[in-house]
């Protein structure tokens, strides 16, 4: 093991150095091998160190790395016209990270909710939400370990139960400028809002004239199967966050909107590193990957084999390539060590749940491989 001593506690690691990956396999200083099935928290979507990632990581920065986010640059452009195409809505700001991505949405919001409503400014959100780790983000989530943590908290988030849609009509008034969601809470242990919620809350903000935001930092870019969580309610939100699987591994998210929302001035928003062409390059290329029709059908056959093989040990909870297992009992921790000690990183998000997010190319093979290792420390 290296010297830890520099590095600031903010969890609990276990005595492991990763020094090499390939697809869906970590490998430790000592050569062990281990099969990964939590890919960087569903960030890794094409696995580890994948040859798309590489060469348009080469290539890019053969011709130029960074630039200013006061001029344009060739890759920013192409990622951004893609995403635009992909998702039916009119504008994109790159960030570095989802937290960075649901901040400039609500400050959108914000900025809309005060030239466009009347100086509205609050959000509704969810219990069991999680939007990231900056201040503002942290105050919109419904996480319960964030409730007295670095107070006092952002104002105006006004938070309602999962799936009950009088509560939300109830508290949208003249001051509300948003509805803010995700629309499969990961954190939380993967609770999926309903589609007929989805579908109903769609229509409630169009008929009070309230932006409906997705935060799908982790259920979008193909990781339930289909490019956008929200294409299975069959509707569209006001504006769109994206990260973790949009880079494959690298530093990269998105702010998407309506043209009409896209109200931001100069100096309104920014970011030093914010849409730098080696980024976005390797953006372009992931995207372009994801949406094959072909890919993403196999994430939801792999998806679906996944789900079928937990069934057998429990409750199934999420879409695609993002499944929760609910043990029943509070062994969760248990599993993830014994698992890491057989050479299988899993997820425990809740002490009765384990938490499924391998690459989205992984075999039925590595499925199988996953549940030879997994299957005898539940039953």
């Amino acid at each position: 093991m290296p010297n830890t001593d520099s590095l600031m506690f903010i969890t609990r690691r276990p005595d492991v150095t990763f020094v090499r990956g390939e697809g869906s396999y970590l490998f430790d200083a000592e050569g062990r091998r281990y099969l990964d099935f939590i890919q960087g928290w569903a960030v890794n979507s094409l696995g580890h160190s994948p040859r798309i990632v590489r060469e348009a990581l080469c290539d890019q920065a053969s011709r130029v790395v960074n630039v200013s986010p006061a001029y344009y640059n060739e890759p920013m452009c192409r990622l951004a016209d893609l995403l635009t195409n992909l998702s039916g809505l009119d504008r994109v700001f790159f960030a570095n990270s989802g937290a960075e991505a649901n901040e400039g949405a609500i400050k959108l919001a914000r900025k809309w909710g005060a030239l466009k409503r009347g100086g509205s400014h609050e959000i509704v959100v969810f219990e069991g939400a999680f939007h990231g780790r900056t201040l503002a983000t942290m105050s919109a989530s419904g996480k319960p370990q964030f409730k007295d943590l670095y107070e006092p908290k952002v104002a105006g988030f006004v938070r309602v139960g999962m799936n009950d849609l009088d509560a939300v009509r109830r508290v949208i008034n003249s001051k509300t400028a948003a509805v803010m969601l995700e629309p499969i809470q990961g954190e939380s242990g993967v609770f999926p809002f309903s589609l007929e919620f989805l579908r109903d809350l769609r229509k409630l903000c169009t008929e009070l004239n309230v932006l409906l935001i997705f935060d799908e930092i982790q259920t979008g870019i193909g990781r339930t199967g289909k490019m956008f969580c929200f294409e299975h309610a069959e509707i569209r939100p006001d504006i769109l966050t994206l990260g973790k699987g949009i880079g494959a591994g690298v530093p990269l998210a998105a702010l998407v909107a309506r043209e009409d929302i896209c109200l931001f001035e100069a100096g309104d928003q920014g970011g030093t590193f914010n849409g730098n062409p080696l980024m976005t390059a390797v953006g372009h290329a992931v995207v372009q990957e994801i949406a094959r029709p072909e890919f993403l059908a196999h994430v939801r056959e792999t998806g679906k084999y996944l789900a079928s093989q937990l069934e057998a040990l429990g409750e199934v909870r999420g879409m695609g390539l993002l499944l929760a297992l609910e043990l029943g009992r509070e062994v969760g921790s248990r599993i993830v060590d014994e698992s890491l000690a057989r050479g299988l990183l899993v997820n425990s998000p809740r002490p009765t749940s384990l938490r499924f997010m391998p690459a989205l190319n992984v075999t039925r093979a590595e499925i199988d491989e996953m549940m030879g290792i997994l299957r005898p420390l539940i039953q």
